[in-house]
Formats: structure tokens, sequence, C-alpha cells
């Protein structure tokens, strides 16, 4: 159809069951399109150098008028009198916008970084979290505009503020490697935090293990946990019998709440917290009294089979008979793989008037107890699943009967010279 492309013509413009174009009988390659539903786009016709028949849209009706689409159409007709190809120009700025977008850190997280953190980190959604909470400040940056000395002034604040060396290198690694990811595919071509070095470490540093005093009140603590949610449970069906409501199961036996089994057993085997976390039934073999800590979700990658002592075998015993989930502590709530225990670990810390204990120094009791009852560090490394033995050496001090046979020797020396 050809006709005057005006405002009063779209009024009035007549709507078939199949889409058509308006020719504007005026300006060459002005159209405007009409769709079954109504909905009226403007586009400007034209033929390339190279004999290519194109169109660049112009925008949808109302929200462009038809003055202002005639305007536009004269002035993409100018243009390609002139040589120009407004499609391609068009294309060329896309890409531009869409490359701009994922060269900013914020960018290059959500729309390259994401998905591959998600798909091939068995921590990935930490890693974005932490990403998001220290460098936030940093997201409206290019890439290649991200300084070291910004991170160096980072660092610099976060060390005022009390964080650990170990604390503020686990960041800066993490953001290097991000970077590193985006040299990797192209997107940036040198990583400018590549010289920053980290932060030096107390390689020793303090173990913090439960003393035999602490063990007691955190053994005591759960225990009255555990009463707790009893007493909650009765108190709660005798108000629901009272009402005529359906009364909840009962909470019978000596384990009724996960955080017993989980902390006694992560005490007597130094699991990780992922690996316990991840433990499924099927690696558990109460036969050959050992669990199996697959690679899939070990740190090292490497699995490892760790021997079961009596009291692990006596409480994953009791806990497998309320198995309801292929996970031996799954969420109470989710049902699905614990994330954190935090919300309920500070309060059973208070209960059991223990200060400055983390739910990972369990582990660090673990490998303590056996260095200090006189287990050799290179078994207390395949226990404990250390790449090297520069780990375990952390322990090294809590076997004093080494030092102290070393140093008695200068006696026995003195007594020879004197």
């Amino acid at each position: 159809m050809k006709a005057r492309i005006t405002a009063t013509l779209l009024k009035d413009v007549e709507v078939k069951t199949e889409p058509y174009e308006i020719v504007d009988d005026l300006l060459t390659g002005f159209l405007a399109r009409v769709q079954p539903t109504g909905k009226v786009t403007f586009y400007f016709a034209y033929r390339t150098s190279d004999g290519r028949r194109l169109r660049s849209r112009i925008g949808a009706y109302p929200a462009v008028t038809a003055p202002n689409a005639r305007l536009k159409a004269e002035k993409l007709s100018a243009e390609v009198v002139l040589g120009s190809n407004p499609q391609q120009e068009k294309q060329t700025e896309r890409i531009k916008r869409q490359r701009a977008k994922h060269e900013s850190l914020a960018g290059f997280i959500e729309y390259k970084y994401k998905d591959w953190a998600l798909s091939h980190q068995r921590r990935g959604q930490e890693t974005l979290d932490l990403l998001h909470r220290n460098f936030k400040h940093l997201y409206v940056k290019n890439l290649k505009d991200i300084s070291a000395w910004e991170i160096q002034k980072w660092r610099t604040e976060r060390s005022k503020a009390g964080l650990s060396p170990s604390t503020i290198n686990r960041s800066v690694t993490t953001l290097k490697a991000v970077l590193n990811r985006a040299l990797e595919w192209g997107v940036i071509e040198t990583n400018p935090l590549q010289t920053i070095k980290p932060l030096k470490l107390d390689s020793k540093g303090v173990i913090r293990y439960l003393s035999v005093d602490e063990e007691h009140r955190l053994r005591a603590a759960l225990d009255d946990r555990q009463q707790e949610l009893v007493d909650s449970r009765n108190s709660g069906n005798a108000w629901r019998e009272a009402r005529g409501k359906e009364k909840y199961p009962e909470l019978t036996g000596a384990l009724v709440d996960y955080l017993k089994p989980l902390v006694l057993v992560v005490l007597n085997t130094g699991l990780r917290r992922g690996e316990a976390f991840s433990l499924k039934w099927e690696n558990v073999n109460f036969e050959r009294k050992s669990l199996v800590v697959m690679g899939s979700t070990a740190k090292s990658g490497h699995t490892r089979h760790v021997p079961l002592n009596t009291e692990s075998i006596t409480i994953l015993r009791e806990w497998f008979e309320k198995a309801e989930n292929e996970l031996v502590f799954p969420s109470t709530v989710t049902k699905r793989k614990l994330v954190t225990v935090q919300k309920v670990w500070a309060p059973l810390m208070r209960r059991a008037g223990i200060e400055r204990f983390r739910f990972h120094d369990l582990r660090h009791t673990f490998a303590s107890k056996l260095v200090m009852a006189g287990v050799d560090l290179y078994t207390v490394k395949e226990l404990m699943g250390h790449s090297t033995i520069q780990m375990t050496e952390r322990y090294a001090h809590l076997a004093p009967e080494h030092k102290a046979s070393a140093v008695e020797r200068l006696v026995k020396s003195n007594r020879k010279n004197y």
C-alpha cells in the first residue's frame, strides 16, 4: 500500500489479518509496518553500495510520532546518499555497548564469570558473594582500569579494620583470579593486579583447639540443646492436644537434632565443613568402620578414606535410624545440603561458655589431640587430607616430648664436658 504517512492516516489505520506495509509516496524508503495486533513500526529501507537491500528500524508508533519518524527517515536517507550504512553502524554501536558492558567488573561478573563460577566451582556462590561484599566499589570500573594502587589502599583499610592477613589475601586472590579469567577469555590484555604479592602470614600461627574442660562444656551444651528441643516439642504437642489439633511426631532417642551428631563426628574425624555437609550415607561403611570423602567434595580434589572410632560409629548408627535423606546431615529446613551452621553455632558457643571458637576449629581440635597423643605427623597429614606435610607441621609444637628430649641432650652433654 502506498500513501502519505501522517498522523491522520495512522490514527485510523486499517488492521488486517496479515501484516502489511504502508510505503510513503513522498520520501523513498520511508515505510510503516502494520501488524494484525494493530502495532505500527516505522522503518527506512535502502540499498547499500554493493546492492544489498536493508532496512533500519526507526521506532514504534505512537512512542515515535509520524512527523518525527519522517525526520529520522530523511536523516537516514541523507546518510545513505553519502555512502553510510545505518544498519551496519547500528550493529557496530550495539556491539560496542555490549562489549563495554562486559568490560566493567560488574558486567564481566554478571554476564560471563557468574555462570562459569557456579558451574565449575564447588563454592561458586560463596565466591560471588565475597566479590560483592569486598569489591562492590570497583564494580563500575572497567577491568583494565582497576589499579594495583586501589587494591593496596583497600588492603591497608582492611588491615586497620582488624581483618587478618589470611582473610585479606583470600579476597585479593579471588579478585585476581577473576581478572585472570578475563585475560584468558580475551576481555583484557593484561591483569592489572599481577604484580600484587600476598601479605606475609605467620605460617605457624596460633592453633585454636578445645581444652579438656571446654570439650566437656561443649558436649553438655549439645545435650542441653537437645533436651530443650524435646521439651519444646512436648509443650507444643500438649498445646495442640488441648485444642484438638494433630500432634507433631515425638522426639525420642539419644539424638534428636542434627547439630550434636555433626559436631561429634567432626571432632572424631577432622572433616572439613564442606566435607561433612556433603557426606552421604552411601559413603559411610559401618562394617569397615570408615567413611569416604569423595574427591568432588574434598578441598584437595583427592578421595580419602577416614577411619571411624567407636564413638563415631555409635553416633552414626543411631543417627542413621532417623535418616530420611541421602545426606548424613541435611538442612532441617530445605532437606538439601547445609550451607552454614552459623545461626546455631554462635548460640551454642554462648551456652557452652566458649569464646573465639569457630566450627572449623573442631578440625584443629581433632588434629591437636592426635599430635598430643603421640600420633606421628605423617599419619595426621593423611587423616586430615592435607596436600603437604608443611600444613600439618603447624601442630608439631603440640608434641612437646620431641623438643623436651632435644634440650635434655644438653644436660647430658654438659655432664660429659664438666
